[in-house]
């Protein structure tokens, strides 16, 4: 089994962009993707053992005022991010959707009802994909091309997901999570931006960030690692990007800078998962963007796509 997932890796990725010089020059501070997956705190996969699908519409909305929160920080400091939606959002909480857009960010899709991949066969995975890339596109007036599992879920075996969303019309996926973890995770992906070559096309990759400890991934992108890890953690995985003129992709919640949310009755672990830290998060995030440059993905898809094409065109001369 080893042996079919290595050689899957590669039939499926091109070469990793990894050469400085492809890069922004060293003397230029590296801008890193700041991203935000958008979804109302109940919508959490931790919580759907305890909130249904049908009670999403009678549960009190928060996401507007933790996309506010956000939306000053950027602000007060230039920044521009990408922020994958729920198409549900689109339909259900349209100015929030709207105020992100009106405010100059990217909008991709975080699918439509917040459901893993692993959870979906291919044709219900096209509908969720299409009806949120749709639900969008018509609230803004703009294309949307980029894609972001829910919970990171498009692991190996699910690469069926990535000639699914080159056929709807997508341009870049943000799922993959380079690092072993129960529940998600694609060991062993590059772990810098890079092109996934399918039958149907390429599809531009822009994987979670990640550092190492003894030559083991860890997980430092964001999210609830930036709420349980030390901000160090953090910080080491950016200045490492940052160093060797790579950028890397942050990631943040819109309730995890809520901490007045309401405590639904769910375990004891899951408790800890979702509600430590959230007193602090917008602080550690308005720290990170003083200390690095960050920006949106949609633009660093040309350079992207340049860049892989020079080094093919140098690796056949």
């Amino acid at each position: 089994m080893a042996f079919e997932v290595r050689m899957d890796w590669h039939r499926t990725f091109a070469a990793p962009i990894r050469r400085t010089h492809h890069m922004q020059p060293a003397h230029i501070s590296t801008s890193h993707f700041f991203t935000v997956d958008v979804e109302e705190y109940f919508q959490v996969q931790a919580l759907e053992s305890v909130v249904s699908r049908e009670e999403w519409l009678s549960r009190p909305s928060r996401v507007g005022r933790s996309i506010d929160g956000l939306l000053a920080a950027l602000d007060r400091r230039g920044v521009r991010g990408t922020f994958f939606v729920l198409g549900w959002l689109a339909e259900h909480r349209q100015d929030v959707v709207l105020a992100i857009a009106a405010a100059g960010h990217e909008i991709a899709s975080h699918g439509y009802w917040h459901q893993r991949v692993t959870a979906l066969d291919p044709n219900a995975f096209r509908e969720d994909v299409r009806t949120s890339k749709d639900a969008l596109e018509d609230l803004i007036g703009t294309a949307v091309v980029g894609y972001r599992a829910p919970s990171f879920s498009i692991i190996p075996g699910c690469e069926w997901a990535f000639d699914v969303l080159l056929e709807e019309g997508y341009r870049y996926d943000s799922s993959l999570f380079p690092i072993r973890r129960a529940g998600y995770g694609y060991p062993g992906a590059p772990r810098v931006p890079h092109l996934i070559l399918r039958p149907g096309g390429q599809l531009a990759e822009f994987p979670l960030a990640t550092t190492s400890l003894l030559n083991y991934p860890i997980p430092a992108a964001g999210g609830g690692y930036l709420r349980q890890f030390p901000l160090a953690v953090i910080r080491r995985a950016f200045r490492e990007a940052t160093d060797r003129c790579v950028p890397a992709t942050f990631y943040i919640h819109p309730w995890e800078i809520d901490p007045g949310q309401p405590r639904l009755p769910v375990s004891s672990l899951t408790r800890i998962r979702h509600y430590r830290g959230l007193e602090t998060t917008l602080a550690r995030i308005e720290r990170l963007l003083d200390e690095f440059r960050f920006g949106p993905i949609a633009p660093y898809l040309a350079h992207l796509e340049a860049s892989a094409s020079t080094l093919a065109a140098e690796g056949a001369a």
